[in-house]
């Protein structure tokens, strides 16, 4: 990557963001709006591209919601799209203790290219977009604090229809547990027992149209069930839903396989063949193919009584955004005909604000039994959602599993939906306890967890200790041998994901203290004095710390 010196932008225009000289490549039509302190709204309609340097001063990460670790990248790493499709208009340059140094977002589609100039230790950022809408902000306060600025920004002027309950609430997957061999008894025998352990919605995965078994998706398509494993889908979903479970019913939406009816009939209208899925990308560019791939998804709510649909896959349809935004949107206002408060889940890397009228689920990309990337994706995700759900990725564990692993695997998505994935009837009764109490926790403590103030610190590091407040309580899960601080009032949780027990609590005078195991079994209880401003308390990995004030 070559910075961009005067010359090489054409005719360009030097504007002042504060200390921050931004040069745009055009002349015309370019204001630069206060919106806060430090915060900026830089507008250039007829611009293609801008460019600053901040120096790069106690920097620690570049923040990006693409999922992978926050370094700090050299000039000439490549750029970052964001589309529809794909990505999230938006990256941070953070600071010693999380403080924000340069954050920028774009209203709408664009490219960001950030890196440090090795001979002078500057920062350069590089935006790039059809007409520039953009806000640079460059505050103090914590990065999580301004990306959430960037989120209600987003938001102005959009009108979405509210996020159910049902989207928060804890979620069973067939796909982990199952794969392809699903089949009515096996979906409702599951259903039943997720039910008891505290899951209010089951996502039935890839298999229920297809009695191929061989992980591919050369029967993707045709979106008829497989008779032999659903004769009725509709009776089918019925009998979960009498169980208190919502139904959401998976499609790999661009893909037609090679083996389906519709793969010859479309013939000619594919944006891509892919050798190694043994499918083709529809192109939703072409009327008939929207019209086709909506009536096939819309059957699942009309006709079998679902409450929602898994969408997988957007990211395939990358190039073909507005006949993404033309099907998304059509399909959106079919179901909400039948269903009002339909769930619809979408997945990274399709996540942006440009989605958010489509899905009011956002669940992490794939990392089974990775439970450190889980929690660092489904951070990611939920510094910049919106109004939407974020999910975990499905939660799956090795049947040997010790119960206080089971926990450290849920604590690990403790701010975001959690999602199971396990043969839950093959499950010791440790570990089963374990998924219930903390399923428990998300279920209580939900307003808190979801909707209240996100504090995630070091980001550089995987965020090993994440903060949430609101509805006069705090809770922190620990991943590492972190302190603590106690809050002067109300109620603090700390959720211990580490290995080492021994939990410092920063804080003054006195709290009744409460400490249970990862099934939820008491430890020790009693009341706590902060003499000399410290204290240690045990908390099993895996288990929980609950502090009250008088």
């Amino acid at each position: 990557m070559q910075i961009w010196e005067p010359h090489a932008l054409g005719e360009t225009t030097l504007v002042h963001a504060g200390e921050v000289e931004v040069r745009i490549a055009g002349t015309e039509a370019i204001t630069v709006t206060p919106v806060a302190p430090d915060v900026w709204l830089i507008e250039a309609p007829l611009a293609s591209a801008a460019q600053w340097r901040v120096p790069c001063v106690t920097a620690t990460a570049f923040w990006t919601p693409r999922s992978g670790t926050h370094w700090i990248p050299p000039i000439w790493n490549p750029p970052m799209t964001a589309t529809l499709t794909s990505g999230s208009p938006v990256v941070s340059l953070v600071g010693t203790a999380g403080a924000n140094l340069c954050t920028v977002a774009l209203d709408g589609e664009g490219s960001f290219t950030g890196g440090v100039i090795e001979e002078t230790g500057e920062f350069v950022f590089t935006v790039q977009g059809e007409g520039l809408r953009l806000r640079l902000d460059r505050s103090a306060r914590p990065f999580p604090a301004a990306l959430a600025g960037v989120a209600a920004w987003w938001q102005e002027g959009r009108e979405l229809p509210p996020t159910p309950l049902q989207a928060r609430l804890p979620v069973y997957s067939t796909w982990y547990s199952m794969h392809q061999e699903v089949t009515q008894e096996s979906v409702e025998h599951q259903a039943r027992l997720a039910k008891e352990l505290g899951c209010d919605t089951i996502i039935v995965d890839d298999g229920w149209q297809t009695a191929d078994r061989s992980r591919g998706y050369a029967f993707c398509g045709d979106w008829e069930p497989n008779p032999a494993a659903f004769p009725d889908m509709a009776a089918h979903i019925r009998r979960v839903q009498d169980m208190g479970m919502a139904y959401l019913l998976w499609y790999a939406l661009p893909f037609v396989g090679k083996h389906n009816a519709a793969f010859e009939h479309f013939e000619g209208k594919f944006l891509r063949y892919l050798d190694h899925m043994d499918a083709a990308v529809l192109d939703p560019g072409h009327p008939e193919v929207r019209e086709f791939l909506i009536g096939r998804l819309a059957r699942a709510v009309e006709e079998w009584g679902a409450d929602g649909l898994k969408v997988d896959f957007v990211e395939r349809f990358a190039g073909a955004d507005e006949g993404v935004r033309l099907l998304l949107g059509d399909l959106d206002e079919r179901l909400r005909r039948t269903r009002p408060e339909v769930l619809v889940e979408h997945r990274q890397p399709y996540s942006g604000p440009e989605m958010w009228p489509y899905a009011n689920m956002i669940r992490a990309v794939d990392c089974p039994l990775s439970s450190a990337e889980n929690r660092k994706r489904s951070i990611d995700l939920r510094l910049t959602a919106g109004p939407t759900a974020v999910h975990s990725d499905m939660i799956v564990w090795h049947p040997a599993e010790p119960a206080e692993q089971v926990a450290v695997h849920l604590i690990n998505a403790l701010f975001s939906v959690p999602q199971i994935s396990v043969d839950l009837s093959a499950q010791r009764a440790d570990q089963l306890a374990a998924v219930r109490f903390w399923l428990g926790v998300f279920r209580e403590h939900l307003g808190t967890l979801q909707l209240g103030d996100l504090e995630p610190q070091g980001p550089e590091h995987g965020y090993p200790l994440v903060r949430a407040s609101g509805d006069g309580s705090v809770i922190v899960a620990r991943y590492a041998a972190l302190p603590v601080d106690v809050p002067a009032d109300g109620v603090l949780l700390v959720a211990n994901a580490a290995a080492d027990p021994r939990v410092v609590l920063y804080g003054e005078g006195e709290a009744e203290v409460r400490v249970r195991d990862c099934g939820g079994n008491p430890v020790s209880s009693g009341r706590l004095s902060f003499a000399g401003g410290t204290r240690v308390v045990e908390v099993p990995m895996g288990g929980l710390l609950e502090l009250r004030r008088d």
